[in-house]
């Protein structure tokens, strides 16, 4: 297989434990108040000498925006939804802290000279546009929000070559691949390891009747709503294998998934030689992130550690395609290329909101994004005012 170089990564660079504190990095965060986000924030309370918050954006929690504004002292804040700009304004009337709102504003302020890295974890479509700005403005990503790979991999990859700025994977999964490139050159394929979500095993008579409850009780991760219900349909693992096309240039035909319900393998790399290499540790998101943000120097975390006598077994398994669809369906997408993926990943958006809301059933998720897959207009090689419009198109059809 011919590698490309992962835009974070060169491999004759090592990761190394820090022995002195370098200049503090100050770190804007696309969506705060997200799981992603207030783990961030955690990483950044452990590490006050190393870190500081420059900028805080969120979608809609104005209260939670405003608490964290009020810890962490940013310079600046956005709320997206805009009719929640004066319970914000209000709150923090009396800080420092500037206050903006729109998605416009959010997209602006990555241009601010006084940032040193984002944390992209804004959830689905919407974390495209702001990721893309980063990019184009030097600013490294650590980068949690997969979507923006998965629906415009080819422009948003481009873009951070030409700039020569770096993209820093923060899921457990393309983290742990990362971690087991350092180093290393020949890549044979990559297997992305897959909790299987809290229907693993179960028949599609059985999930006819799930509940939404019953989806969102996820059994190793804490996860927001929407992840976790991609994670049921194994529609996460899809958007995994296409995100892992793009940060690591390989093929999608030489990446792997492998069902892993104890979720203590986040991924391994196997190699030309037959040679696999994996990254181990407890189910927290905690670890990568801290990694992102740190790299290339590892530094001390009080996380809890790996204990193997609380494993006697790790299993693996093979995903169950024909039950969970939405697995081939990204396979499909990617290997169809152009604005492909970005109809999949708007109609699942849409999709699991119509089921969060019961409007529909969990097996119907599948059928909704194969049904507009199959019907909606196809463009080879799509701008992005194309990917724009056909993201609006699905969504309002």
């Amino acid at each position: 297989m011919t590698q490309k170089i992962l835009l974070a990564y060169n491999p004759t660079r090592m990761a190394t434990t820090l022995t002195q504190d370098p200049p503090q990095k100050r770190i804007a965060i696309l969506g705060s108040t997200g799981s992603i986000g207030t783990q961030t924030l955690n990483v950044v309370r452990r590490h006050p000498k190393l870190f500081s918050i420059e900028v805080l954006c969120a979608g809609s929690n104005a209260e939670l925006l405003v608490a964290q504004a009020i810890e962490f002292r940013p310079n600046a804040v956005v709320i997206a939804d805009d009719t929640k700009y004066a319970e914000v304004q209000n709150a923090l009337a009396d800080s420092d802290t500037k206050v903006y709102a729109g998605p416009d504003a959010m997209i602006d302020l990555m241009e601010m000279p006084t940032i040193d890295m984002v944390v992209a974890s804004i959830v689905g479509f919407a974390g495209l546009r702001p990721t893309l700005r980063a990019l184009e403005c030097g600013k490294p990503v650590a980068l949690a929000n997969k979507e923006t790979l998965v629906v415009a991999g080819a422009l948003v990859t481009e873009t951070a070559t030409k700039h020569r700025t770096p993209i820093l994977p923060v899921d457990s999964e393309h983290s742990a691949i990362f971690q087991c490139l350092i180093g290393e050159y020949a890549i044979d394929k990559i297997i992305l390891t897959a909790s299987g979500g809290p229907f693993r095993g179960m028949t599609r008579d059985q999930l006819a009747t799930v509940t939404v409850e019953q989806t969102l009780k996820h059994p190793n991760w804490n996860m927001g709503r929407k992840v976790t219900v991609d994670s049921a349909t194994l529609m996460n693992k899809g958007l995994e294998v296409i995100e892992a096309k793009w940060l690591f240039g390989v093929d999608i035909r030489d990446i792997e998934v492998l069902v892993h319900p104890q979720s203590v393998v986040h991924s391994m790399v196997q190699f030309s030689d037959g040679s696999i290499k994996a990254q181990l540790g407890v189910p927290t998101m905690e670890t990568p992130i801290q990694f992102a943000l740190t790299y290339p120097q590892r530094v001390e975390s009080h996380l809890p550690r790996l204990d193997f006598t609380h494993y006697k077994n790790l299993t693996f398994e093979a995903p169950d395609r024909n039950t969970f669809r939405c697995l081939d369906l990204a396979y499909h997408a990617c290997e169809t290329g152009g604005n492909m993926p970005c109809i999949m990943n708007a109609a699942n958006e849409v999709a699991v909101k119509q089921y969060l809301e019961g409007r529909i059933s969990f097996l119907d998720i599948a059928d909704y994004v194969e049904h507009s897959m199959q019907t909606a207009h196809y463009i080879p090689n799509p701008t992005l005012e194309d990917l724009l419009q056909t993201d609006k198109t699905i969504r309002h059809q």
